[in-house]
């Protein structure tokens, strides 16, 4: 049509192309992303940064502090609460993070599969993840209490009373308990996402081979989730090393007997808190916790990357 209209000496107007969009300034992505920067910033990144500095003096709560360089780090050499609750924070990664490793994969073989009421199941195993950690710890204080549920139950059977909240050893095992049984949900869920993406053949072909449950474990499901136990051992490890309201709500302030249980974060909570807080030595104690945590991640990155090569 255009070329015969030419011809014939018409003019044709060209086709009026779509309004094009505005251009967009430099600054619009930055825009989109302010309130994220800011909230990092403000919650994230300025703390950061303000407990590093204070490390470096001898702040107080009500007092701004001097510079003291690294007179801080050095007195956590020489103080017995830091070794105490290095110690007690480390055998608490030895004690929950293998459990929390395997005992969820098992429990997510248990209900991975589509039966009539395994929803039920699904929903009781993750009721404890939504549940408050303090009251969580309220319970199992009433039922460990030397006149708890458990303790009558065992004098009833003729063992007698067990102090779980008053030995050393044993409350750090029921913390221990406290927080397995508390993260078995969360990090069930992560393994059924996993789960689900197994492809249901490799079972088959290995069943077909003679392979029975416990060798399809470990020879499928092992081998097709490991990546996903990597993570829930990394993030398990953090946590564990973390640990402050299961031990603190079961220990009480003083952190047990003689203060014999008290982790890192809760000798920092005790050390910069309160009008006399020493805020310095608590940031200190802060960042050896952040870089140990950051130690642990590469060190369990480390393991998956050497034993993928």
């Amino acid at each position: 049509m255009r070329p015969a209209a030419e011809a014939a000496g018409l003019t044709v107007a060209a086709p009026t192309a779509p309004a094009r969009t505005r251009r967009q300034l430099p600054t619009s992505p930055w825009l989109f992303a302010a309130p994220g920067l800011l909230v990092t910033g403000a919650f994230v990144l300025y703390p950061f940064v303000s407990t590093v500095v204070n490390s470096f003096t001898d702040r107080r709560t009500l007092l701004p502090g001097r510079f003291v360089g690294l007179a801080n780090y050095r007195e956590l050499l020489h103080d017995d609460m830091f070794w105490t609750g290095l110690r007690n924070s480390t055998l608490y990664i030895a004690g929950v993070v293998p459990a929390l490793v395997i005992l969820p994969l098992l429990l997510a073989l248990l209900v991975h599969r589509n039966i009539p009421g395994i929803t039920f199941f699904r929903s009781a195993f993750y009721t404890p993840v939504v549940a408050s950690v303090v009251v969580v710890g309220l319970i199992w204080v009433w039922l460990l209490d030397e006149r708890g549920l458990v303790n009558s139950l065992l004098e009833t059977v003729g063992v007698g009373r067990v102090g779980f909240l008053s030995d050393q050893w044993l409350l750090l095992l029921s913390a221990m308990a406290v927080t397995v049984w508390k993260g078995l949900g969360y990090y069930m869920i992560i393994y059924l996402a996993a789960l689900a993406n197994v492809p249901r053949e490799l079972h088959e072909a290995a069943a077909v081979d003679g392979a029975g449950p416990v060798r399809r474990f470990l020879t499928v499901t092992v081998p097709a989730v490991r990546s996903t136990m990597v993570l829930v051992a990394a993030l398990s490890s953090v946590a564990a090393f973390k640990v402050f309201s299961e031990v603190y709500l079961m220990a009480g302030p003083s952190g047990g007997p003689a203060g014999e249980d008290t982790t890192l974060v809760m000798l920092v909570q005790r050390t910069g808190t309160g009008l006399t807080g020493r805020v310095g030595y608590a940031s200190a104690l802060s960042v050896v916790v952040f870089a140990v945590t950051v130690a642990l991640m590469l060190l369990v990155l480390r393991a998956d990357r050497r034993e993928e090569s």
